[in-house]
């Protein structure tokens, strides 16, 4: 299914591009879908070849108008498609929001000419064709943000200090609207690629085992930061061993400093990778603060 198709689901997958995305490669490589136990359920994905959005809108009379990208992590390396995305979608749903789960290229040196673009030209693309179709879905234009777990979280951070406002001069009427998300939420993110504190993990796939200082500085979000940057919402747990908590409060010290609106919650346990965190005591309080954090931004 392409943008240009007439749609009437509530639920329904859309390639990003039509033809080969940009900046792709031909490879050996196939796209792999990890099932999760004996029932078969999707659990991450690997090599993704054929970017893509999954789109789940709350029903008409539930709808508030807002939507988000949601961006899942996997260390640059696989996406926790059902973790971090369709778990988290189910819960915007039930609070009227739209919710736009990104299947983004990982930035692997097989299929990509050159492997760190292909996040970002992902991210921007779904921003833009998620406002391309706002009267379509139920949208407000104005009112679309992006979330992001993890390397997500780095991929939401890095749509959100690289965006663009389009080409108004493009053939594609997509191309010509902005790629800047109106909000941003990261949870547990990895921001930088400053080694003192980043994800090791992460910065390898994205930018290589041996980075330039100009990759380190560019992909370092923390230092991207400017007044326009969008509001943003950040949660972190202090034991997190895998991505330091210094990667929010980097962020965060660098929103004050741009006077860009902020919230941040910081628990002291939860360790990495929690999602939802659904059992995990006063921790599973994140999510509703979130929503109530988004649904603050419409009376500010």
């Amino acid at each position: 299914m392409t943008h240009t198709a007439a749609i009437a689901e509530t639920t329904y997958k859309l390639l990003l591009w039509d033809g080969p995305p940009p900046n792709h490669q031909g490879s050996d490589l196939e796209e792999k879908i990890f099932k999760r136990g004996d029932n078969g359920d999707l659990d991450r994905i690997a090599f993704v070849q054929d970017p893509e959005i999954e789109v789940r809108l709350p029903s008409p009379q539930s709808a508030t108008g807002q939507a988000v990208v949601v961006c899942p992590g996997g260390g640059y390396a696989v996406l926790a498609y059902d973790w971090e995305g369709i778990d988290t979608a189910n819960y915007l749903n039930a609070h009227g929001i739209a919710a736009i789960v990104l299947k983004y290229r990982l930035p692997e040196d097989a299929s990509n000419e050159i492997p760190h673009l292909s996040p970002l030209l992902d991210a921007k693309r779904a921003m833009r064709l998620t406002r391309f179709h706002a009267k379509d879905w139920n949208i407000d234009p104005n009112r679309i943000g992006v979330m992001g777990f993890s390397a997500g979280g780095h991929a939401a951070s890095t749509l959100g200090t690289h965006f663009d406002e389009g080409d108004p001069d493009a053939d594609d009427p997509i191309d010509q609207l902005s790629s800047r998300p109106d909000f941003m939420a990261l949870i547990y993110p990895v921001i930088t690629m400053d080694a003192a504190f980043t994800h090791g993990g992460s910065r390898e796939n994205l930018i290589g085992k041996s980075p330039t200082a100009e990759l380190i500085e560019l992909y370092s979000n923390e230092k991207q930061i400017t007044p326009q940057t969008p509001p943003t919402f950040l949660v972190h747990s202090s034991d997190d061993k895998a991505v330091p908590i210094q990667n929010s409060l980097s962020f965060y010290q660098a929103l004050l400093e741009n006077e860009v609106d902020a919230e941040m919650h910081l628990y002291p346990y939860g360790g990495h990778g929690y999602s939802l965190a659904i059992g995990k005591g006063h921790l599973s309080d994140w999510p509703a603060r979130c929503v109530a954090w988004m649904k603050s931004l419409d009376t500010e």
